[in-house]
Parts: structure tokens; sequence; C-alpha cells
């Protein structure tokens, strides 16, 4: 390879070594602000699905249309996934999740609600039905949205339409993990919202420690139950997915600033093996042309 090949390349590394580190600054910025919100959420999720799980065990909530399992002959699942790329395997993983727990169904039986672009590129290049499609571009999540997706859900389980109700999304463990975690949301069921309440606990860190909500066993329930119930499962539901999505949008950050970050370093190293090259080869042209000079010297003195 010519030097000027090598100095041109030299030159492109360190132009891409720039873009990756201030894509590694504003990542490591949007990852601190969305962890806070993770995690400043995590009491009034835990609380709100506890209760959830409270009321799941009574004969009310078994007795409820939400809580009714049935063959599955139409399946819904929430894939949450981000817009962007660069954030390494993180919607890699999601989607493999997310296809592993469609094995068993055929794909007529499946309709897919995509919370952001990879998701749905994934899918309806592998033709599932998508029912609908969210952008997921913006940090602030909005619950209005999560709302409108838990009601509509839960209107197309009472109605029949769909038989079981499934949400795949990244859920934030560290700042170096992020794992892909599937969920059952509808038909309702005590160990899926145990489930669902264990998790959003991490396993070590500063929320680690923090002591589960205190709050009574039972509730005295006023006008009528079933009312109640219809319009507070879809809620708590709605705060569920809420809690999903802030996890999913902490796990983006974290994993795009860990990538940005890896490739910074690799284009560091780069850098310095081309200098290396650049040097070697300069080294061996200048020997070359002092042995040229010397070697004429010597001819002209004979």
């Amino acid at each position: 390879m010519a030097l000027k090949d090598i100095k041109a390349k030299i030159e492109a590394t360190k132009r891409m070594h720039t873009v990756t580190r201030a894509m590694e600054a504003v990542s490591a910025a949007k990852m601190r602000k969305t962890q806070e919100k993770a995690f400043s959420g995590r009491p009034y999720a835990r609380a709100a699905l506890s209760i959830l799980t409270r009321i799941a065990g009574t004969a009310d909530v078994k007795r409820h249309p939400l809580a009714h399992s049935r063959p599955v002959k139409k399946l819904a699942m929430l894939v949450i996934t981000s817009d962007r790329g660069l954030a390494g395997s993180l919607n890699s993983g999601v989607l493999k999740k997310a296809t592993e727990a469609l094995n068993d169904c055929g794909i007529e039986q499946i309709v897919i609600y995509a919370y952001g672009r990879k998701g749905y590129e994934h899918f309806s290049r592998l033709g599932y039905t998508i029912a609908k499609v969210y952008e997921n571009r913006e940090d602030v999540v909005p619950l209005s949205v999560m709302e409108e997706i838990s009601h509509e859900l839960t209107e197309k389980f009472l109605a029949g339409e769909v038989d079981k109700v499934l949400a795949v999304y990244s859920n934030f463990h560290s700042t170096f993990e992020q794992v892909p975690t599937l969920r059952r949301l509808l038909p309702l069921s005590f160990p899926a919202l145990t489930e669902i309440v264990e998790g959003i606990r991490p396993a070590k860190g500063k929320w680690s420690s923090e002591a589960a909500p205190k709050a009574p066993a039972a509730y005295t329930v006023e006008s009528h139950r079933a009312d109640i119930l219809t319009i507070l499962i879809p809620r708590l539901i709605g705060v569920s997915l809420y809690y999903m999505l802030l996890e999913a949008k902490a796990s983006e950050h974290s994993a795009r600033m860990v990538a940005m970050k890896n490739a910074s370093d690799k284009s560091k190293e780069r850098v310095r093996d081309l200098t290396r090259s650049y040097n070697r080869l300069r080294q061996a042209a200048i020997t070359r042309e002092v042995s040229e000079i010397v070697g004429g010297r010597e001819a002209l003195a004979t």
C-alpha cells in the first residue's frame, strides 16, 4: 500500500473516531437521564403491579374475563425495540427472544404490535401481520401511548380477537448488561405478575436493597366490582408497559454508549497500527533513497 493511501486511511479513521466519541458522549448523557427515569419509576411501577398481584388471587379477578385462559388461536405480541441502530446486539437480542417465543404458533395466528422501527422491519420482512407501528425516537416516554396500547389489547382480548398477549423488551440490569425479557400480559396470572414485580428491582446497586411497598393484603371494593376491575386492570397493565418502555430506553442508550466506546477504542488502535505501518514504509523509502544516493556517489567517485 502506498504512503498516500495509508495517510488517507489514517485521516479517515481519525474523523470516524471523532464521530464515535461525540456519539459516545451524547449516549452517556442520555443514558444517565433515562436510567434516572427508569429507577425513579420503579417504586411506583412495583407498587402498582403489587396491587395487581395481590388482587390477582381474589375470586373476583379469577372470574374476570381478562383472567380466563383459553386455547390460543390468535396471539398478540408487543415488541419494543429502538428506531436507530448502532446499539450493539440490543435489538437483535430482543428480536431473537420474540422469534423463539413465536416458534410454536403459525404465522397466521400471530399479530405484532411494533414499538420501534427495528421490530417492524424484522417482522414485516418475515411476513407477519403488523397491527400497529409506533415510533420510538423520543427519549420522553409517552404514558398516553402505553395506555392506548393497553386499552386496545384488553379490548381485543375481551372480544375474543386474541387469546394471549405477550410483550418482549430489553430489561436494564446495568450499564453493561441488558437482558431480552419476555412477559405475559394476558390472560392475567399470579406467576406472570410475580415475575414482572420481581424483575423491577435490580440484582445489585443502589436500588437492589429497596424494601417492598407495604400495603393491605386485601381491598374493600366499593361500587360494582366488575366495573372497577375493568377500569383498574387495563390501567395497571398500562403501567407495566410504561415501565417496560422506560427499561428499554435505559437499555438502548447504555448499549449505544458501550458500542460507541468500543468503536472509539478500535479506531484508536487502527490509527496506531496504520501510523506504525506508515512510519515503517516511510523509513524504508528514506533508507532506499539514501542507499541510492550513496551508491550513485560511489559510482561517480570511481
